[in-house]
Parts: structure tokens; sequence; C-alpha cells
């Protein structure tokens, strides 16, 4: 049993800052890639940022410049950090692991719960 716990998410006013993590845990021997994805009320979800094992990125362009995504693969953890956020960032944040492999030899993709992100004066 895989488990993806995220944390850091809250309530910023414009142009401020948040930090979120997202840490896995549970039968894990390798994970390719981990990610944060969002989901605004009425909109589809959609890739934030991510980041592979060897340390290659992907931002959507609406990010770029202004949030960072990073990696401890010691730990299976994967931040991101998010500045100069903007009314529109607000959405809940979901992290996601890709191509996990457990100690069983299966792969799989796994998902967070979710942490609310809120930006607004």
């Amino acid at each position: 049993q895989v488990q993806l716990v995220e944390s850091g998410g809250g309530l910023v006013q414009p142009g401020g800052f948040l930090r979120l993590s997202c840490a896995a845990s549970g039968s894990i021997y390798s994970i390719y890639a981990m990610g944060w994805y969002r989901q605004a009320p009425g909109k589809q979800r959609e890739l934030v940022a991510a980041i592979t094992s060897g340390g290659n990125t992907n931002y959507t362009d609406s990010v770029k410049g202004r949030f960072t995504i990073s990696r401890d693969n010691a730990k299976n953890t994967v931040y991101l950090q998010m500045n100069s956020l903007k009314p529109e960032d607000t959405a809940v944040y979901y992290c996601k692991a890709d191509r996990l492999r457990d100690r069983m030899g299966s792969y799989y993709d796994s998902w967070g719960q979710g942490t609310q992100v809120t930006v607004s004066s």
C-alpha cells in the first residue's frame, strides 16, 4: 500500500508565496516522475509541474518563472515552491507519482488527496 500525503496549502494574498510538500510512503522501490496538478472549480485538472528521478522538469506556461518543483529521491518527496501567487492560481493541488514501482515489482500511478490553495486579498 502506497500513500501520498500533501501539505503546505492555505490562504495567501496576491503576490505572496507558499511551499507545498508531498511525501510518498509505503512499499516503494522507485518512482519515475512526481508531479503537481491542480483543479479549480468548474475546470479540468491540469498539470502544473513535474520532475523525473533524473531531475528533468516540465512546467505549464502559466507558472513558468514563478513556481519551482524539486524532489528528494531518498525521501520520495516532491516540493512545489510557489512565488508571486495570483488569484487564478486558486485551486486544489494534487500530487501524483508516475510509474511507481513497489517492492513486489508492480507498476502503477498514485494520487494524493489534495490540498487547497487560495489566493485572495
